[in-house]
């Protein structure tokens, strides 16, 4: 019998060009699996249909992605599956004209939609209904809340998600898979519900770090990313930013095995002191965040106003009274920070280690936690992945994510499948 959770995207590629499988087994085995197992998880918005899906067509060789079954997030349009935008239904599109240019990019490729994820809504904080695969008593995370969860309970093997604030690296550390969050505008937002264009990073989960390499690959059309088995002559800065708070038991437990794992790995470890000014990226990165999803939830602000959840309509008022002056202040000191820490890892560090996540999934549906350790990260638009190298006795995740420079998507890979081969 097939071992589906241990399979890798290349593995299935072999298997395919050998014989061993068909382009619709994974698929099929993915969708037994939702039947059993959403009804209580509940990561799905809605499935495609199996008569819709058709595998690659001909013979080997087959395209890169050939008969993988991805999960796409809600807020990206599809033109034949519905799109409600985390809505719960108050804004829903039945067809869009046309599928996402990064939907697109996968079917081309060979891969196979296996349906829309949940997300939070307009990929804010208002809790969905999923619940995290390992304790349905804790929040998956948001936004992509869908996503991670189903992953993680090996429903698909990748799933797309984005971050404006936290929403792959959190998720992914609650439910302990891996996150990636590419240098910003590495891929096409086009087709993707915008909430601050200038934060709106497109990425992905997987369960294998394996994978997430074979990904970005074939989405970027970049060379294949070298895996490291040693890290002598990298260099790491063990950074936390705000500094000024406090990570749980369990997260400082985890940064303290992955640094353990990469001194033991030859690395050179050493503290990343990067000043209050990117303490305050946090301040920051929440101006941007509102005085953009104010102008870009415009229309649905008028429209569905009275549907809305009041987080959402807090931050679309708290956008509209900012001054452009002081988004621009903003902005600003983003660049200022930008070219700060550019300088700093290209004097002193290959990659950060940081904290995930404030520790494991909080108990109970009624948030998605707290993303205070990625917005300086997203609002600096540097790439981001989740590592779940952590567990506690409880069985439950903790995440730490390396950081790298701006289009060092490559470097931060290679040395991250170090520590996860």
């Amino acid at each position: 019998m097939t071992d589906w959770n241990h399979m890798t995207l290349a593995g299935f590629q072999r298997k395919l060009a050998d014989g061993e499988l068909s382009p619709l087994d994974w698929w099929k085995a993915c969708r037994k699996r939702i039947n059993a197992m959403d009804p209580n998880l509940q990561a799905w918005e809605c499935l495609a249909p199996e008569t819709a899906i058709t595998g690659c067509d001909g013979a080997p060789p087959y395209p890169a992605l050939c008969g993988i079954p991805v999960g796409i997030k809600d807020i990206i349009d599809t033109a034949r599956l519905p799109t409600t935008w985390g809505t719960r239904g108050y804004h829903r599109v039945t067809h869009s004209d046309m599928d996402a240019a990064i939907v697109t990019q996968l079917t081309r490729l060979g891969a196979l939609p296996m349906g829309k994820t949940v997300s939070t809504e307009y990929a804010y904080f208002q809790p969905s209904k999923t619940c995290n695969p390992h304790d349905s008593a804790r929040t998956p995370g948001g936004s992509s809340s869908g996503s991670a969860a189903a992953v993680a309970a090996g429903m698909v093997p990748v799933a797309l998600g984005t971050q404006t604030v936290g929403s792959i690296i959190r998720p992914a550390s609650y439910c302990g898979v891996v996150g990636f969050k590419p240098t910003h505008g590495t891929l096409s937002i086009a087709g993707v519900k915008a909430l601050a264009p200038s934060l709106d990073t497109l990425g992905w989960f997987t369960r294998h770090l394996e994978d997430t390499r074979t990904l970005f690959t074939a989405l970027t059309g970049s060379d294949p990313t070298p895996a490291l088995e040693r890290l002598e002559g990298v260099r790491v800065g063990l950074c936390r930013v705000p500094s000024t708070h406090s990570p749980s038991l369990e997260t400082a437990a985890a940064l303290e095995g992955a640094a353990e794992k990469m001194a033991a790995l030859g690395a050179d470890l050493d503290t990343a002191e990067l000043g209050p000014s990117f303490d305050e990226l946090v301040t920051h990165q929440q101006v941007i965040l509102a005085y953009e999803a104010a102008r870009a939830l415009a229309s649905e602000h008028v429209r569905f106003e009275a549907s809305m959840s009041p987080a959402l309509i807090a931050l679309l008022d708290e956008g509209q009274r900012l001054s452009l002056a002081h988004y621009w202040a903003s902005r600003q000191a983003a660049d200022r920070a930008r070219l700060m820490l550019s300088q700093q890892l290209a004097e002193r560090f290959d990659v950060l280690l940081a904290p995930s996540a404030p520790g494991v999934a909080p108990e109970g549906l009624d948030s998605t936690g707290d993303p205070i350790y990625s917005r300086a990260w997203t609002l600096l638009g540097v790439p981001c992945v989740n590592l779940p190298l952590h567990w506690t006795p409880r069985g439950l995740p903790v995440g730490v994510q390396l950081i790298a420079g701006r289009y060092q998507d490559l470097r931060l890979l290679s040395i991250a499948s170090a520590l996860m081969p």
